[in-house]
């Protein structure tokens, strides 16, 4: 980050973010970076998923537009650990469970692929290749200490509407429809903080 955030203005940053960098390609995916964040964030509305869920649809690729250099590319052959700048960015401002599914999305893949048959076979072949660049499938013992996370299941959710919000054709909100509700996530994790 470029300029001191505070809880009055990190929501207009992140809107910046998704307006300046939001245009740009989504990982070999036929959707824009922001419409695929857009998509999670409706499915999860229409879904009547808790307030917290929503903005960590929305927010859950952030990492890639908070460092251009996060951003990836079907060349890659090293995990850019854009869930690890995502999370770092939202943690003053957002509350645990928010950052828990942005820092563990990822991992969240890994973990689905071995415990879940199938879900292997559902996955685009962009994520079949960071897959690979971010460690396969889990280990027995990264599954269970996965599964120890008390958010575990918001951040599974999260990773399924990760995986849905891929669609060319799928009418979306725009950032600012979820400003209200960002801004009450901020100031309910701020308040008394400052």
């Amino acid at each position: 980050m470029k300029r001191e955030l505070t809880p009055d203005t990190v929501v207009d940053w992140l809107e910046e973010l998704f307006v300046v960098g939001g245009e740009q390609e989504y990982l070999g995916e036929p959707v824009t970076q922001a419409a695929h964040m857009l998509q999670g964030a409706k499915l999860a509305e229409e879904a009547g998923q808790p307030d917290e869920v929503i903005a960590a649809a929305l927010l859950h690729d952030i990492g890639h537009l908070v460092d251009p250099d996060d951003m990836f590319s079907m060349t890659d052959t090293h995990d850019r650990q854009h869930e690890d700048s995502g999370a770092r960015a939202l943690e003053p401002f957002f509350p645990a469970v928010v950052v828990d599914c942005v820092r563990h999305h990822v991992a969240a893949k890994r973990y689905l692929c071995a415990v879940r048959p199938g879900y292997f076979e559902r996955l685009s072949p962009a994520s079949v290749h960071s897959l690979k660049l971010q460690g396969g499938p889990m280990s027995d013992d990264e599954v269970a200490a996965f599964e120890r996370n008390p958010h575990r299941d918001a951040i599974v959710q999260i990773r399924y509407l990760d995986d849905a919000g891929k669609r060319p054709d799928m009418a979306t909100e725009t950032f600012a429809h979820y400003r209200p509700l960002l801004q009450r996530l901020v100031d309910g994790h701020c308040v008394g903080r400052g």
